[in-house]
């Protein structure tokens, strides 16, 4: 993937992907509209290593890397392309199930019903384990994650910003204002946090000039899997790139090991950093959403991580598969830097 894809991804989604941490200016920065250029380049909010987004501007080799549009990467309906060719598709959450996907789509979540239409998809998804064709196309990304359920993370100013036509800041289209351009990095940061302290559900800024946050926080309070149910979505499209059809997630709606699905408070239940058990009629895959990749696993062995995934220890497990394998099972996990255990779960057990 080329640079300016990488930061286009990153920037939608929410989600810092390969960047490496520990930036002291932003990223990656959109502008709406170009007459905002200047002052946004004499703050202290980029440096030489932010790629900035301005329509119809051929940057200069001085500074950060300015990267021409044409279109708008915030409106649905719309299409943001720039050279050499690049064409990515903005389309609303609540009409994408009836709209075909000819190439890179952007899907936002722009207003209540888009909303609800998410989260019935992923209620079904949970409990059904069928989850929306359009959402698994290897094509699409949703934007937005951070307030969708998948935390905070890496997101905030530092990662992301978006500056509107009248030159106010937030970290995307449908965000919360947070400042206006020409302003300094720092009191952007800090309204940032102030935001989000006075929400209990990351992320309160990114779509908060879309939805009530009333609204928001109390169906991820009442959903706290849907981090998960995002880590899956990624799952699914990854392996669909490779040509291959998922007919199952465990975890939502069914399990391999069927007596596994009777257990209460499955230790995997919300926890989108451990690995996800996906399968197709012939194998079945394990999918890492923090190291993102997959790879595949034979039946046997996928029972054996299905239970120590669900119970969270060799000894919770033991019920349902030999000690011994167990115990493998989880060596060659942990010698590759994945661990088994929910560290969502310990933290809610030993606080």
């Amino acid at each position: 993937m080329s640079a300016v894809k990488e930061h286009l991804m990153s920037w939608a989604t929410g989600r810092a992907g390969r960047f490496p941490r520990g930036r002291e200016s932003a990223l990656t920065v959109v502008l709406e509209d170009a007459q905002h250029l200047s002052a946004l380049l004499a703050s202290d909010v980029v440096d030489d290593r932010t790629m900035v987004f301005a329509p119809g501007h051929a940057g200069g080799s001085d500074g950060p890397v300015v990267v021409g549009y044409e279109g708008s990467l915030s409106e649905p309906g719309a299409e943001f392309s720039h050279d050499p060719g690049f064409y990515l598709q903005i389309q609303a959450y609540g009409i994408s199930e009836y709209m075909s996907v000819v190439g890179p789509t952007l899907i936002r979540v722009a207003e209540g019903a888009d909303f609800e239409i998410y989260l019935r998809d992923a209620d079904r998804a949970r409990h059904e384990g069928v989850f929306a064709e359009f959402l698994t196309n290897p094509v699409i990304q949703l934007a937005d994650l951070p307030a969708l359920g998948a935390g905070l993370q890496e997101d905030g100013p530092v990662l992301r910003l978006h500056v509107g036509r009248s030159g106010e800041l937030s970290t995307s289209p449908g965000g919360r204002r947070l400042g206006t351009v020409g302003g300094s990095l720092d009191q952007v940061a800090a309204e940032w946090a102030r935001v989000n302290s006075e929400s209990a559900q990351p992320c309160a800024v990114c779509l908060g000039g879309w939805l009530p946050e009333p609204t928001r926080a109390s169906a991820l309070v009442a959903r706290p899997w849907l981090g998960r149910y995002l880590a899956a979505l990624r799952g699914i499209r990854d392996v669909r790139a490779r040509g291959l059809n998922i007919t199952g997630v465990s975890g939502f709606g069914g399990r391999l090991v069927p007596a596994l699905s009777e257990l209460p408070d499955a230790a995997d239940a919300i926890d989108p950093a451990l690995p996800l058990l996906l399968w197709t009629d012939d194998a079945v895959y394990a999918h890492c959403a923090s190291l993102g990749r997959s790879f595949q696993l034979d039946h046997a062995a996928a029972e054996v991580t299905e239970a120590l995934l669900v119970c969270g220890s060799v000894e919770a497990a033991a019920p349902f598969a030999d000690r011994e394998n167990l115990e493998r099972v989880r060596v060659l996990f942990a010698r590759a830097g994945i661990e088994l255990g929910s560290r969502v779960l310990s933290a809610a057990r030993t606080g």
